[in-house]
């Protein structure tokens, strides 16, 4: 029971900074900014780095507008996925375990928004790149180290059985010769 409470505790004291940290940033977007409206400390840096005031409806970085409701509904899943199986985790897999408490907070970040506005406010803006908001990008980047963590142990599983292969499989059996005389 103690076990579980304390990995309950790492799982939502991560997650909770990062819903508190995305809550209040777009707070911040939406009553400095009126909607659309673009900010930058610098003129210059308009064209590559702004803040701007947008309502997304889809999923993250304005994707699929139309599918709000699916995406509150998949998020809700995720959270309760995360939270079933979060202790199955072993306590040793520290990767995993950043990843699902990141991939939580960036799921309860953008439903809180849904439940409240039925929108997600996006704001940070880079380049060309689609507008994003911290419950994004806690989601993409978790996902990101997820797919590296995974194949850097892939590649580190598969040069271990290779270098045990080699240490300790027998050597061949040697060729034997027929004898020309027939004994």
């Amino acid at each position: 029971m103690k076990r579980n409470f304390l990995e309950y505790a790492f799982l939502l004291s991560v997650a909770g900074v990062i819903v508190a940290l995305d809550q209040w940033t777009k707070w911040l977007v939406r009553t400095r900014l009126d909607f659309n409206e673009s900010w930058a400390p610098w003129n210059w840096l308009l064209p590559y780095a702004r803040i701007v005031h947008i309502q997304n409806t889809g999923a993250a970085f304005g994707s699929f507008q139309a599918f709000g409701d699916v995406f509150m509904v998949l998020a809700i899943i995720v959270s309760v996925g995360i939270l079933i199986f979060f202790t199955r985790v072993a306590q040793n897999d520290w990767l995993l375990r950043v990843v699902m408490s990141m991939e939580l907070g960036g799921a309860c970040g953008n439903l809180v928004d849904r439940f409240t506005q039925r929108h997600v406010t996006d704001f940070v803006s880079l380049g060309n790149f689609a507008v994003f908001n911290v419950a994004d990008a806690c989601i993409s980047v978790g996902v990101t180290i997820l797919i590296v963590g995974m194949l850097i142990r892939e590649w580190k599983q598969k040069q271990k059985s290779g270098s045990n292969a080699d240490t300790t499989s027998p050597p061949p059996p040697e060729p034997q010769q027929e004898n020309p005389s027939g004994e």
